[in-house]
């Protein structure tokens, strides 16, 4: 894609190959293991369904977190800039993550997403990590926060905050990037956190919509 991509750094490439459901909250779904992580992502079709392409694919998948810390202009707000950051999951007790990020081929890609599934020891623990991401992400409200990328700068505009139904969600934009923006969602279900950045010339509630499917598949 032409504009700078934020949220996740580049790593283990692999080939890759909706319904909007009601969130379920976290009493009423079972205790999630680590096995169950690659049940709880969309597939490539759901994506590119929901994203309104034809030709997304699975780019890269990890089962550890990443830092970006060092490339922000204000740490405080890392976990409202980047996804499946270390600094920002540390002390929640976390115990295994999957985050796969799917876009089209080459540099130009109009579509980007990041699918972050957290496990949890407890529902309460994944609840916790929630509603201090929550105050995390108000507290960053319409702020903006510069991003390095080798010798480059970006500029992200953070909208405002807004919660609906177990589901917090916020905008980031580019600034001088032809208009190109991120909604970003994070949920809980039982003793996970899903976590959803949904990138496009155009975002309106891409990720909301993806995040609701991924409750709705751990909760199957």
């Amino acid at each position: 894609m032409a504009a700078s991509v934020l949220l996740t750094g580049c790593v283990s490439t692999v080939s890759g190959t909706a319904t909007r459901a009601h969130n379920a909250g976290p009493g009423n779904v079972a205790p999630l293991d680590e096995s169950r992580l690659d049940d709880v992502v969309l597939s490539i079709n759901e994506i590119n369904a929901i994203m309104g392409s034809s030709s997304m694919e699975v780019t890269s998948e990890l089962e550890e977190m990443t830092d970006h810390s060092g490339d922000v202009s204000d740490a405080e707000c890392l976990g409202a800039i980047y996804g499946a950051e270390e600094p920002v999951y540390a002390g929640s007790g976390w115990t295994a993550v999957l985050d796969q990020i799917s876009r089209e081929e080459g540099n130009d890609n109009e579509h980007w997403v990041e699918q972050t599934v957290v496990l949890y020891p407890s529902a309460d623990k994944a609840r916790a990590f929630f509603e201090k991401s929550k105050a995390m992400w108000e507290e960053c409200s319409n702020y903006t926060v510069t991003v390095s990328d080798g010798g480059d700068s970006y500029d992200w505009d953070i909208e405002g905050l807004e919660t609906k139904d177990n589901v917090i969600t916020q905008i980031t934009t580019q600034k001088e990037a032809a208009g190109w923006a991120c909604q970003h969602a994070l949920s809980p279900v039982s003793n996970i956190t899903v976590e959803v950045w949904a990138c496009s010339y155009s975002p309106t509630d891409e990720a909301a919509t993806i995040a609701n499917d991924m409750v709705a598949n751990a909760a199957k």
